[in-house]
């Protein structure tokens, strides 16, 4: 029940986060995944029962929700069209790299003896998710988020801001008119299935379904975790990291 809860609160967050990042913008939706994810660690550090660590672990998984809606879309729409495929790698290549870091803390705490190792490696997780959110109060909201909610003005002084000159009307003008296009789109699920965009749908199915075809997940989420097999748990943490 503890990892099934993941794929419960991801179904719930990507709703719920889609909605919030579209009318509440991209800044908004960041703070809420990364408060999420602060209690979250918390109530799995200091936890006294498994339902405490369950509903850390919603928690956990309903900020990823948010994270992963907003962060993406945020870096596309401030980056330089030239830089906006690099950057977004490097949002996928932080992940793996967290993943790695994490199977580093929980082979070490491991092998600390009285049982609380796991409390501080999933307490640790608040290190980062800190770092995140301050850095997310330090940012502006998006020109395309602003253009979404009508506030044009604060729209047009953010992209002179991005792109550090004096004159952005022509880019404003096409984030306008873009806009404005995309409201005309009464049901963009069925342009999906259009010819021109099935290259795009069939990559976008077959990439995320090999990448858990390797089954990788299940040596991940479901690791031995009892204390009495801790020299078991080591030896599979160092085989998958």
């Amino acid at each position: 029940m503890f990892t099934s809860s993941l794929y419960l609160a991801a179904l719930l967050a990507t709703v719920v986060a889609s909605f919030t990042t579209r009318s509440c913008g991209r800044k908004i939706s960041m703070l809420i995944g990364g408060a999420a994810f602060c209690v979250g660690s918390l109530l799995n550090c200091f936890a006294q029962t498994i339902w405490m660590l369950i509903v850390g672990r919603i928690l956990l998984c309903f900020s990823i929700g948010f994270a992963n809606q907003s962060v993406p879309l945020y870096l596309s729409e401030v980056a330089a069209y030239n830089y906006r495929g690099g950057l977004n790698m490097m949002f996928q290549l932080s992940i793996t790299i967290g993943i790695l870091f994490a199977n580093g803390i929980n082979y070490s705490v491991s092998f600390i003896k009285g049982g609380w190792g796991w409390r501080l490696s999933l307490g640790l997780a608040i290190v980062p998710t800190l770092v995140f959110v301050i850095g997310s109060l330090f940012l502006d909201d998006t020109p395309n988020s602003l253009i979404e909610r009508g506030d044009l003005q604060k729209a047009k002084e953010r992209l002179l801001k991005i792109w550090g000159v004096d004159n952005v009307d022509e880019e404003f003008n096409d984030l306008v008119a873009a806009s404005e296009e995309s409201k005309k789109i009464k049901d963009p699920w069925t342009n999906l299935l259009k010819r021109k965009y099935r290259p795009q749908l069939v990559f976008a199915i077959l990439i995320p379904f090999f990448q858990q075809f390797t089954r990788m997940n299940v040596f991940m989420y479901y690791r031995i975790i009892s204390p009495s097999l801790v020299c078991c748990y080591s030896r599979l943490t160092f085989v998958i990291l």
